[in-house]
This record gives C-alpha cells, structure tokens and sequence, in this order.
C-alpha cells in the first residue's frame, strides 16, 4: 500500500476524528485510532503527515498515520 503525505485540515480531539489534505487529491478521513505516533492520539492543525488510504464504511480514510 502507498504512503501518502499530507496536512491535518482539523481534527477534534473530542469527537476524536477529523481530516487529512492529501498531497495528491481529495481530503481524507482520519480516527484517532489510525494514529501510530506514541503519546495521546492528537493531531494539529497544519501538521505534516503521512499515512496510508484505505476504504472504511463511509469511503477513503487514513490508516497507520505517522508524522511527516
């Protein structure tokens, strides 16, 4: 499965998801539960990542995202 890279658009800690900027096209759907980086399972607004896409029950989202 190919990396992608990307930057986090939003993402609520509380609800616990938001979404990713693909580099290479549409924005993309991202749990805390795809977050691999060690710590609390966050991201920030306008952090480089990168993760892989796959199909989830709603469409294309990220999995095994790490730090870019």
């Amino acid at each position: 499965m190919a990396v992608e890279t990307g930057t986090v658009k939003w993402f609520s800690n509380e609800k616990g998801f938001g979404f990713i900027a693909r580099e290479s096209g549409d924005d993309v759907f991202v749990h805390f539960s795809a977050i691999t980086m060690d710590g609390y399972k966050s991201l920030t607004e306008g952090q480089k990542v990168q993760f892989e896409v796959v199909q989830g029950p709603k469409g294309a989202q990220a999995a095994n995202v790490t730090n870019g």
